[in-house]
């Protein structure tokens, strides 16, 4: 079996393993989980160690008939705009199987896991957009059961807003997708058939086509003002799910609306203006609403609407610098979010609030958990030293390249950010001890290792981001290149 298959099929093999698991062998559900969830991750280093970076080329590729009468193919393969997504989920769901250990149900619970991750990944791999659909809507159905058979108290209703919202963003994407099938005379629903085949299409068709994907992916990513599912989701999640969320599915609709941009430049031209300024409204909305909050968890998901603007500011640049940060703040803003929901889970875990006025002087209580908080809160607001400075400075520039003064509205969106999270590490670390934070435990063994695997990587790839920027440097190229005509 080809490497990217491989890879592919590994999580889904093991919730299948564990769908037949003796009974008393459930106790070591967890076990099985970690260790297929980590011969994924060693998967994904072997393809990212065999990449080639100077090659703006899909590579290894696969591709065998699936549905010949529709022309649908089992077509897989990366480039520089999915190989960074690739390795950041298999990542985090290896931190997040770390950070729930002990979750009630184990079985039920790691086949859901696994499940979700397949259909990540499957996203992220497709190069058929029957193929990239069914990915999509197949991640609803475990992330559906892991919220609302093992979130808060309101898990069922943030269950069912979160399975609606983004069902009902995928009926768009779905009908501007068959209207790019319907025109084509070949009849093929491969990403390079189907991108030719809508470049050739009028400047309105293109417009509305892309209004629909702009809708099915605008809801996931999310965009103002379709976040609506986003913090009540957020909330009630458990926290391990909470890093899938905030790591992984908002980059799915990121990386959609990408290709989306590729196939349909005509549309990008006319909606530039209107994608920047849903961008600014988007990076100062949601940082408005996140300094507004007293819940930790809500906070993180507000932020998370302000920071994915950053994303989508860079995708309205289309230049090389925006570009290059809207595809790291993917990757920043996953590290990030991912360890921020980790540690408020395990304060949580062990205080039963999230409120942030019921915490105080957690340094002389659990040193550990403190620190690795305290440098998460500083990496969210751009701090220099963390990726997410990084990306958001190319963001910025990118922005300011193009759209000029309007990116000042980004800046206070900036300061807005760092505001709340320095009120944060204040409430956190200052002041007295609150009754919540007596014999507070510090970070166990597991949960050590998880937060500084995540911590690590924000460093590493802010004091040396030419790693990552060199995965998506070619690729990011070539794309400006085919786009460059509407763009002169």
């Amino acid at each position: 079996m080809k490497t990217l298959s491989c890879l592919l099929w590994t999580p889904l093999a093991g919730a299948l393993v564990l769908a037949f698991l003796p009974r008393h062998w459930h106790r070591h559900a967890c076990s099985i989980a970690l260790g297929f969830s980590g011969l994924c991750l060693l998967l994904t280093l072997f393809v990212t160690i065999r990449f080639e970076t100077n090659s703006p080329d899909v590579q290894f590729s696969e591709m065998l008939p699936w549905n010949p009468g529709m022309g649908s193919f089992y077509a897989l393969g990366v480039d520089g705009f999915s190989l960074p997504l690739v390795l950041l989920s298999a990542f985090l769901c290896l931190v997040a199987l770390l950070a729930g250990l002990g979750s009630p149900r184990p079985r039920g619970y790691y086949i859901a896991f696994l499940s979700l991750e397949f259909g990540m990944l499957g996203v992220f791999l497709s190069r058929d957009w029957a193929l990239f659909y069914v990915f999509w809507e197949l991640t609803l159905i475990p992330l559906f059961f892991l919220i609302d058979q093992w979130g808060g108290k309101r898990r069922h209703g943030a269950a069912l807003n979160f399975v609606l919202y983004t069902m009902g963003g995928s009926v768009f994407m779905l009908i501007a997708l068959l209207m790019v099938y319907a025109a084509s005379a070949e009849h093929s629903t491969l990403m390079d058939s189907m991108q030719g085949v809508a470049r050739g299409l009028p400047r309105g068709s293109q417009v509305l086509i892309f209004l629909g994907l702009l809708m099915g992916f605008g809801v996931k990513m999310p965009v103002f003002p379709l976040h609506g599912w986003l913090p009540l989701a957020h909330v009630e999640a458990p926290s391990p799910i909470s890093i899938l969320l905030s790591g992984a599915l908002l980059k799915m609709g990121a990386y959609g609306l990408i290709r989306a941009c590729a196939m349909l430049p005509e549309a990008v031209v006319v909606m530039q203006p209107w994608l920047a300024a849903i961008a600014l409204v988007g990076i100062v909305y949601g940082a408005l609403l996140a300094w507004r909050q007293s819940d930790l968890k809500a906070m993180i998901a507000y932020s998370s609407v302000s920071h994915m603007g950053f994303v989508l500011v860079g995708l309205a640049a289309m230049n090389p610098v925006g570009l290059t940060g809207a595809v790291m703040q993917m990757t920043a803003h996953g590290l990030v979010a991912g360890a921020l929901f980790l540690l408020i889970g395990l304060l949580y875990e062990r205080t039963h609030t999230r409120e942030l006025a019921d915490y105080g002087a957690l340094g002389r209580t659990a040193p550990r958990l403190a620190a690795f908080t305290v440098l998460a809160l500083l990496a969210s607001m751009g701090l220099p030293g963390s990726v997410g400075f990084v990306a958001e400075l190319h963001a910025m520039i990118g922005g300011f390249q193009h759209f000029g003064a309007w990116m000042l509205v980004a800046s206070f969106g900036v300061l807005v950010g760092g505001a709340y999270a320095l009120r944060c590490v204040a409430a956190l670390v200052a002041g007295p001890a609150k009754p919540a934070m007596s014999g507070l435990e510090d970070l166990r063994p597991t949960e050590f290792a998880g937060v500084s695997c995540l911590v690590a990587a924000i460093v590493w790839l802010g004091l040396a981001p030419a790693a990552l920027l060199e995965l998506s440097r070619v690729s990011i190229g070539h794309y400006l290149a085919a786009l460059q005509p509407e763009f002169l």
